[in-house]
């Protein structure tokens, strides 16, 4: 579809998603006197205001929901652990929509209905499960549904049952890697050609050991609770960005502290609207996940939607120390391009008499170079002009969690 029919499609799904919520005496109050005519052109949207996860926390448990009529058939919640939960509640409808949008996920990424698909995020209130098996049933693919936990499990059902993709949050392969050594696992028995893999920020480093190590390609998905779970958008083959699926999503980025929009190309923050959602649609809201457009040129696979960079990090992941402001997605770039490193390390930050210090914590596969961690330190330094005290630890010697991955330990004094 050209830019020119999909503005058109864009501006229809506005009004229709304006429409729905200002049945909503809650959303009415916040779209002031916009209405759905006064959208026409898609520029227009940016005059409604920016809604923020504490809209959607203080609105707990349905204040923002617009769908009583159609009636709810599940609920989902973010795993934000401030605050009231954001619950996010799916028609019939939503769900048909998730199923949808995750099959074309599978599509970009090269699935077939003739792979395996073995399912790794857990089945719950968190939706990562749900949206890769309803993805999975509508291309009419196999679905082995573990969820998560139970490694040695996982790997020997992958092996036995011939899986051929495998989706996961993204430090979960480095768990099947290292599961895979202890118990003397051949992973060149596996058939995996295809990982999915999100819901954590990875770096280019993380996404190589990964496919070195399961002989895979890998895709990253993007996609949270609020804007109805994992299938926002995907990377292809050509690994050019995140094709966004527009016709379902409107993205803006704009300026982390103003909230104003800045140029294609430009790092912000992302900003998602909805355009088919019923339980729970949104209207610009505020991710903190920093990214960019692209392009809006059609892909050399062929999509014709835009392309976001992959996620760099989180406004509120931000770590300041000493004046000085950096991502933990910079430091995993700095460790794992080094030699004799494992893939699992922490920031720690502490404060003593002296004032406030970093410590990197690194696992390091036995025989490593002992200038290792003076080289870690001469390159955060560079890279964020902060000289860390460097630990080299051996493999295993950090704690697995059976989530995502705690990169950063903040014991400063409040």
């Amino acid at each position: 579809m050209d830019r020119e029919a999909l503005a058109r499609l864009t501006v229809a799904g506005m009004r229709r998603t304006l429409a729905r919520t200002r049945t909503n005496a809650a959303w009415a109050r916040r779209l002031g006197d916009v209405h759905p005519d006064d959208i026409e052109e898609p520029d227009d949207w940016q005059r409604l205001p920016l809604l923020t996860k504490d809209d959607l926390r203080d609105a707990y448990p349905f204040g923002l929901a617009c769908a009583p009529e159609a009636g709810y058939r599940r609920v989902h919640m973010s795993s934000g652990t401030t605050g009231n939960p954001i619950l996010n509640p799916y028609t019939a409808t939503d769900i048909a929509q998730w199923g949808e949008i995750m099959a074309r996920c599978y599509v970009a990424a090269g699935v077939t209905p003739a792979d395996v698909i073995q399912i790794t995020p857990s089945f719950g209130l968190f939706t990562g499960g749900f949206g890769f098996h309803y993805g999975a049933e509508r291309l009419g693919a196999m679905v082995i549904p573990v969820g998560a936990g139970r490694t040695s499990l996982q790997l020997k059902l992958m092996r036995d049952l011939e899986a051929t993709v495998v989706t996961a949050i993204a430090t979960y392969p480095l768990r099947l890697m290292e599961v895979a050594r202890e118990e003397r696992f051949d992973l060149g028995s596996l058939s995996l050609r295809i990982g999915i893999f999100g819901s954590e920020m990875w770096s280019d480093g993380l996404r190589a050991r990964i496919e070195r190590g399961l002989g895979i390609r890998t895709y990253d998905i993007i996609g949270m609770t609020e804007t109805g779970g994992p299938g926002l958008g995907i990377d292809c083959e050509a690994r050019a960005g995140i094709h966004v699926w527009e016709d379902h999503y409107v993205v803006e980025i704009v300026d982390p502290l103003t909230g104003t929009p800045v140029p294609d190309g430009t790092e912000g923050e992302l900003v998602v609207s909805t355009l088919t959602r019923e339980g729970l649609p949104l209207i610009r809201y505020r991710t903190h996940d920093l990214t960019r457009v692209v392009s809006r040129a059609p892909c050399a696979c062929g999509r014709a939607m835009l392309r976001l960079d992959r996620l760099r990090g989180r406004t509120d992941d931000m770590v300041i120390l000493k004046g000085v402001n950096f991502y933990p997605r910079q430091i995993e770039t700095i460790v794992l391009r080094q030699p004799g490193v494992g893939h699992e390390y922490q920031v720690v930050l502490e404060s003593d008499a002296g004032g406030d210090r970093l410590t990197l914590v690194v696992e390091t596969e036995p025989g490593c170079d002992p200038a290792l961690g003076a080289r870690i330190r001469h390159d955060v330094h560079d890279a964020i002009a902060l000289s860390p005290e460097v630990r080299l630890c051996a493999i295993g010697s950090l704690e697995r969690p059976q989530g995502k991955a705690v990169r950063v330990v903040d014991r400063r004094r409040p």
